[in-house]
């Protein structure tokens, strides 16, 4: 005999971040076990819809039945056909501005071209370039010694956590959100994959505006994409907290995230030319012991 399978059973209420709501009678979806939860089937009820921006979803009349599963839909990527690579990263250019308050990069020449030609043969010359810089520059990576000292450092970091990771983008801009939330996560697949917020922030990169009212992920949403497996958040903006004076310098989603062995990607660019399933996301820096931060060359591999 095949195995039983199971749907829930349910009345909903649903209400969007940007205004508007639904209601669902008597919907069903498809459920792993007869143990699942409420919250579970939230988020599964979500997902089935593709439901983006939700603020708050209210199950109501919960029932668990045994009923054959019906395929329920979910966001899925296309049969992949071609392949494209898509840099997500911004470029590093002497005296920029990553984070306000941190000094910019130095970059200047250890061994000219020209002062080259005295070491090598005839017709051969080349340039030996100085960089410094703080780990937060550009578009970078915190691993978790960022935050604690017994966290993996640079050296530390499985690449199975940084390469060719399976990626959904989360989408808020245009949305007038600042705070990514679970109701703007629960619609997507999370577990096992690397959540790039697309919030549009990156639109002022380079300007003052970039930090003021930066988009950002909430307590809540970090805590949701911990226990919901995720293997590493990027976000398109100035930090993956609210930096705001409002905040008082209360860092949670650094804190619940690199806890968990979540890197971040701050200052991510370009999340808009992503679908929001059927990409690979890579983001390495160099192997560097006691260090917690550098940047990388972030970009995505499209299956398109």
């Amino acid at each position: 005999m095949s195995e039983q399978q199971y749907r829930a059973v349910f009345d909903a209420s649903v209400t969007f971040s940007n205004g508007g709501g639904l209601t669902a009678s008597g919907f069903r979806v498809d459920v792993p076990g007869p143990d699942v939860t409420a919250e579970e089937v939230t988020t599964l009820f979500l997902r089935s819809l593709g439901l983006l921006l939700s603020e708050t979803a209210v199950l109501t009349d919960l029932e668990i039945v045994p009923e054959a599963h019906r395929g329920t839909r979910g966001s899925t990527a296309p049969p992949p056909s071609a392949r494209r690579q898509v840099d997500l990263s911004h470029v590093i250019t002497a005296g920029m501005t990553t984070y306000p308050g941190l000094p910019g990069p130095e970059i200047t020449p250890h061994l000219t071209r020209e002062a080259s030609r005295a070491t090598y043969a005839p017709g051969v010359e080349f340039a030996i370039d100085r960089i410094s810089m703080v780990g937060n520059t550009g578009t970078y990576l915190d691993s978790p010694y960022h935050r604690y000292p017994d966290g993996d450092d640079l050296a530390g970091l499985p690449l199975d956590r940084l390469a060719g990771l399976p990626a959904v983008v989360v989408r808020t801009a245009g949305a007038g959100v600042r705070g990514v939330g679970v109701g703007a996560l629960a619609a997507y697949e999370v577990t096992g994959r690397a959540v790039l917020l697309h919030t549009g922030g990156d639109t002022s990169w380079g300007t003052p505006a970039y930090a003021d009212d930066a988009p950002y992920l909430t307590e809540a949403g970090a805590r949701w994409l911990v226990e919901q497996g995720a293997l590493l958040v990027g976000i398109d903006a100035v930090n993956i907290d609210d930096s705001s004076p409002a905040a008082g310098g209360a860092r949670p989603a650094h804190s619940l995230l690199l806890a968990a062995g979540i890197p971040i990607v701050e200052h991510l660019t370009g999340l808009g030319q992503l679908p929001p399933y059927g990409a690979r996301f890579t983001a390495v820096p160099p192997r560097v012991a006691g260090f917690g931060t550098f940047p990388v060359r972030a970009f995505a591999t499209v299956e398109a």
